[in-house]
């Protein structure tokens, strides 16, 4: 049995209209499938029930991508799985990629080793980032302007305006494999299993999800105009270069310490008042 599993929500809403859009292409990879909406499925239910001859294929984006990993890994599943380009979000689908036009995933090689976030009393696993700093203050912000029924965000100039009002730079202190590092003036802070997140940042661009240690990426010891030069880099990955502005420590183990409470982002979801959090590869 083939499933298709589609996100509603996804897309701010469009992900029925993206199923739609992408059935045809879907019909020539699975032929004979079963569709599933995730907001009305029961992963106790679905889980358990899969076959290993069964394929299931995840339509949506990071978000989608992430419940769907949080879910089936409470569960022995061993059939083949795949993802389908369908929300906002594709850092994943960016960072695996073989060609440019690619929109079909097989996931099964990706899933053998996910990494585990411990913050504020709750572990999860998480596909393709941590985020602490500015990128965590916009989505806290961005989901209070959702809550208002606003939905032209534009996440660009909102971090840029965060940067520079509002934002208020904690002190970290990172112990990587046992090993403490102390950084000041932190304005990212981001563990990361790949290469991207925040919608095309290549914050961690040696990162290799399919190895076995995670990337501690953080912009850190400069001031607001010195911040702002270096966030276009951000997109090309070329900000390692800066060497005083940009660090990055890989381990299997990283905890990361603030001197005030900030709201930190899991692959787009945003947890608030966070002090710590402990990544595992």
């Amino acid at each position: 049995m083939n499933y298709v599993l589609y996100n509603p929500l996804a897309s701010a809403g469009k992900g029925k209209e993206n199923f739609e859009q992408a059935k045809s292409l879907i019909d020539k990879e699975f032929q004979e499938y079963t569709s599933v909406n995730l907001e009305e499925y029961k992963p106790e239910e679905f889980f358990p029930s899969l076959k290993s001859e069964d394929k299931v294929l995840v339509l949506g984006g990071d978000g989608t991508l992430n419940v769907f990993v949080n879910n089936i890994k409470n569960y022995n599943v061993d059939c083949d799985l795949y993802y389908y380009k369908g929300g906002n979000g594709n850092d994943f689908l960016e960072d695996v990629k073989e060609t440019p036009d690619q929109k079909l995933v097989y996931l099964n090689p990706y899933f053998k080793r996910l990494p585990k976030i411990t913050v504020n009393g709750m572990t999860r696993y998480y596909v393709n980032g941590i985020g602490y700093g500015i990128d965590g203050m916009v989505c806290e912000v961005a989901d209070k302007m959702k809550a208002e029924g606003k939905t032209d965000i534009n996440y660009a100039s909102l971090s840029i305006k965060l940067l520079l009002h509002g934002y208020k730079c904690p002190m970290a202190t990172a112990v990587v494999d046992g090993k403490e590092y102390q950084f000041k003036k932190v304005w990212l802070c981001s563990a990361m299993n790949g290469r991207y997140y925040g919608g095309g940042m290549k914050i961690a661009p040696g990162q290799d999800r399919l190895g076995d240690t995670l990337s501690l990426s953080v912009i850190h010891n400069a001031g607001k105009l010195r911040t702002l030069l270096i966030f276009p880099k951000i997109f090309k990955g070329e900000h390692v270069k800066n060497k005083k502005m940009s660090t990055i420590l890989t381990g299997k183990k990283i905890t990361v310490t603030f001197t005030h409470p900030m709201a930190l982002q899991i692959d787009g979801e945003t947890v608030t008042n966070v002090t710590t959090y402990t990544v595992e590869a």
